[in-house]
């Protein structure tokens, strides 16, 4: 492998063949490298296949198109607007391109609730993160949705899961031509891309792929095959189908990525079978199927799977505020809308109780907030670095408070804002919503120090603040000081340390 950065168009060359970025304010570019086969025609609804080689020189100078989406936040639309079936492609960013660089990698993971996503949206551009922080970034396109999580008979589980191990061997086989160090290489994700690093610590087919895993936000939902399957039928009969390969492979994406829509909006009507994920209308997700995914990463960490691997985990204070807000019900939950969530969500038969004898001060609004944030995000996340340092592995553990200045405020620490502050994209895409339109040099110093710290936890293993005890339980929060201080959220967590989150059951009544 070789790099040409004399002119102004680099070049590198692949184990599939030479591609050519561009230079974007000192940072060498790469956008658009396929890193398997479109998944389509006879290979469609199948694992990912390696891709084949090229002649000459391949220009990379746009992003791939993205995989088909869900209709949420007008993600189906702008995937429309691309041109083609190479959805499996990654980007490259990187300040040293050549061989002999050896800098460290971090290759994320975008989140969506595992029915939207794409690498290409301006919030992800890794530029400022390679050239400011010396590391090279890799972003990716996986499948999501019925293409990427319907468990359909005939068709491998976790299709999407299985692209994310693909883009990793393609790092592993060929970053050290763009300058990495494929010996260090840190997996970093938010929401269900936090979920899917959770995943990965505990797929076999993923172990010796990465040496470092940063989980933003873990969303917590992983499905049995019974669920998954349930699911997958009522997505097929939308198009009057069997949940079978040999019906669905036929219809065009946009009509099956549709269905799961169709599904998504009227998930309460089937609560008595699919449970809480019906009432937060999560269609998909990864499965516990015993192969591909043996144990969910909570299991697979208490036994020692991550041992290996250092960890840094957390949440924002907020989580579900965001969500609250989409809802239209800021300020106007209530007492009844309050107490069916903590029926939904709290844990255990006196779950709910427990929530209001922890938090008596608490309006529904709070209540509301809380048990679906810890349900959602904030335990999994917790309970993944004790998992993590239960099976003798090392986990350092944060919390975002920050409050969000977009929307006069209203956001507080909420999800997602803490995608902007790593990236240090602060005033382009969809988080530049909560950050305003002007970022603040107080957003500029906490984006700093966010991105030196997850860096120096790729560099070398050590974000700055000490490693998460079952004892002091020390935690790093960011704000506009961050501090290390004992984890914030006592009484969650011992609302919650009894529990062990479950696969997710098909409910038979």
């Amino acid at each position: 492998m070789s790099v040409d950065a004399s002119g102004p168009w680099p070049e590198v060359r692949t184990g599939a063949g030479a591609v050519r970025g561009g230079l974007e304010t000192g940072v060498a570019v790469f956008r658009g490298i396929p890193y398997a086969e479109p998944p389509v025609g006879a290979l469609r609804l199948a694992a990912p296949r390696p891709v084949r080689g090229w002649d000459g020189v391949r220009t990379a100078a746009a992003y791939g198109p993205p995989p088909p989406q869900g209709g949420h936040f007008g993600m189906d639309a702008l995937a429309r607007d691309t041109v083609g079936d190479d959805w499996l492609t990654v980007n490259v960013w990187s300040p040293e391109p050549g061989p002999g660089a050896g800098l460290p990698v971090m290759v994320w993971i975008q989140g969506g609730a595992y029915v939207i996503g794409m690498s290409g949206l301006p919030e992800y551009d890794g530029g400022r993160l390679a050239r400011e922080n010396g590391v090279v970034v890799v972003t990716f396109n996986y499948r999501v949705g019925p293409e990427g999580f319907g468990h359909f008979e005939g068709a491998p589980a976790n299709r999407g899961l299985l692209d994310q191990v693909a883009a990793l061997e393609w790092v592993r086989d060929n970053i050290r031509a763009f300058g990495g160090d494929p010996d260090r290489v840190t997996v970093f994700g938010q929401s269900a891309g936090g979920g899917s690093v959770a995943a990965l610590l505990a797929m076999p087919s993923a172990a010796g792929l990465f040496r470092r895993a940063v989980a933003q936000s873990v969303q917590g939902t992983f499905f049995s095959p019974e669920l998954a399957a349930d699911i997958a039928s009522a997505c097929a009969a939308e198009l009057g189908l069997r949940p079978t390969v040999a019906d669905l492979r036929a219809v065009e994406p946009v009509r099956l990525s549709g269905a799961g829509d169709a599904v998504g909006a009227k998930m309460t009507q089937w609560a008595h079978r699919w449970g809480a994920v019906a009432h937060k209308s999560i269609p998909f997700a990864p499965v516990v199927d015993g192969d591909t995914l043996p144990a969910t990463p909570w299991q697979a960490l208490a036994e020692g799977a991550g041992r290996g691997i250092e960890l840094l985990v957390g949440h924002t204070r907020d989580e579900q505020r965001l969500f609250t807000a989409l809802e239209g019900l800021l300020g106007q939950v209530t007492q009844e809308q309050a107490a069916a969530a903590l029926d939904v969500y709290a844990p255990g038969e006196d779950g709910a109780r427990r929530y209001r004898d922890g938090f008596p001060a608490a309006s529904p609004d709070e209540l509301y907030e809380l048990v679906q944030s810890d349900w959602t995000f904030r335990m999994p996340s917790l309970l993944l670095a004790q998992a993590q340092t239960t099976g003798g592995g090392q986990a350092h553990v944060y919390e975002l408070t920050w409050d969000a200045p977009g929307m006069g405020g209203a956001l507080g620490a909420c999800h997602g804002l803490d995608v902007p502050l790593v990236f240090g994209n602060l005033d382009r895409g969809q988080p530049a919503l909560l950050i305003g339109e002007e970022p603040s040099q107080e957003a500029e110093e906490l984006s700093a120090r966010m991105r030196a710290d997850w860096t120096a936890f790729a560099t070398h293993g050590d974000p700055g603040w000490p490693a998460y005890e079952n004892g002091e339980r020390l935690v790093r929060l960011f704000d506009t000081r961050p501090v290390v201080a004992p984890y914030p959220e006592e009484t969650s967590r011992r609302i919650w340390q009894d529990h062990t989150l479950p696969v997710l059951p098909l409910n038979e009544r």
